[in-house]
């Protein structure tokens, strides 16, 4: 058994020397492609052009990788080659460990420069006067409904959205306790102790258990590090960086629990990937069925519209409202650019993008 183990090891050894040489002529190559696009004032991140590659990727692939494996495999790769690039600042509504962190990371990976900022119009700001190139901010979550912060700052923001970012949220159960009857305190945010309320109480019961309420998620596990008989609510990456032991994981009430984050830049425009979502904000006239008028144009060319979400004015004493429009398509698709030139003095272009969701 002994040598047949050594032998299926070495055979692994051989793999992983040819990956790395195979690795190493990748990185030659993009090195050369960055230089190209420094030439041209490029942007490096390419969210379709990425989609791509996995696409084809997934539709030669005969083996046991799962689309899944191919496309968590090949994000840090394409996170990697970008620094090689050009490396990217990358800031996010901090502090550092939150989910908005790890929707961060889950895209530009390990090796880009990450800035956690505290708050999501600290990253709109520092992304509109190109402190970072790129932000992650979340825009809605699926059980608790939309970031209204995101929704009216990208109405009064300079900033374009480059993607999107479906993630699943997980809770994990961490503490430096290794016995739950130890366990006094919790530390989370006031959201997750709704989300996890059915674990709290299967596990927990009638006890009386101080719930406090801080700010992150990071900040609880931070806590729960610092102080005996207590646990944090947090995730996985948070318990990670505070080096908290999990007891749990996956506590979350719904096994459906899911946050969309958008990643913002300067100025960006994203070529066609045939499966696209594109963003506009209409400020229309107040007159009787202006909004309808333009709704209509988009159902007269056919075109699903996949988000209305109206926000009030906030410097008119009247009740006067923007809308947040969503559709299936880009911008440049030819029965879009009539309907984008007609209504282009109350329409706000904020970016066409991969649809992940």
């Amino acid at each position: 058994m002994t040598e047949k183990l050594d032998q299926i090891r070495h055979s692994i050894d051989s793999i992983d020397n040819e990956l790395l040489g195979l690795l190493n002529q990748r990185i030659e190559l993009i090195k050369q492609v960055g230089e190209l696009k420094r030439q041209q004032n490029a942007i490096i991140y390419r969210p379709e052009r990425e989609k791509a590659i996995l696409e084809r990727l997934e539709k030669l692939n005969e083996g046991a990788l799962t689309p899944q494996a191919i496309e968590t495999i090949f994000l840090e790769i394409f996170a990697v080659s970008r620094n090689f690039e050009l490396p990217e600042r990358v800031g996010y509504l901090g502090p550092e460990g939150t989910f908005s962190h790890q929707a961060a990371e889950s895209r530009f990976g390990a090796m880009s420069t990450y800035v956690s900022l505290s708050s999501i119009q600290s990253v709109f700001e520092s992304v509109a006067t190109e402190r970072v190139r790129f932000g992650v901010v979340p825009i809605e979550n699926n059980q608790e409904g939309t970031v209204v912060e995101t929704i009216d700052l990208l109405a009064s923001t300079d900033v374009k959205i480059a993607a999107e970012i479906p993630m699943n949220i997980h809770f994990t159960f961490a503490s430096e306790e290794d016995r739950l009857e130890k366990i006094t305190t919790i530390y989370s945010k006031d959201i997750a102790f709704k989300q996890c309320s059915k674990f709290l109480k299967d596990y927990f019961g009638d006890r009386r258990i101080e719930l406090v309420p801080v700010e992150s998620t990071s900040k609880a596990a931070l806590l729960a590090k610092q102080h005996k008989n207590s646990a944090a609510l947090c995730s996985h990456i948070a318990a990670k960086i505070h080096e908290l032991p999990l007891l749990f994981e996956n506590i979350e009430d719904s096994a459906f629990n899911r946050t969309r984050f958008l990643i913002l830049s300067k100025s960006f425009v994203n070529q066609k990937s045939g499966n696209d979502k594109t963003t506009f904000i209409a400020k229309v006239t107040d007159q009787a069925g202006s909004l309808a008028a333009l709704l209509d144009e988009f159902r007269a060319a056919n075109i699903n519209l996949t988000k209305i979400e109206s926000r009030p004015i906030k410097h008119m004493i009247d009740f006067k409202y923007w809308f947040l429009v969503e559709f299936d398509g880009h911008f440049a698709d030819e029965h879009v650019v009539p309907i984008m030139e007609k209504y282009s003095e109350v329409l706000k272009f904020m970016g066409s993008y991969v649809k992940l969701c």
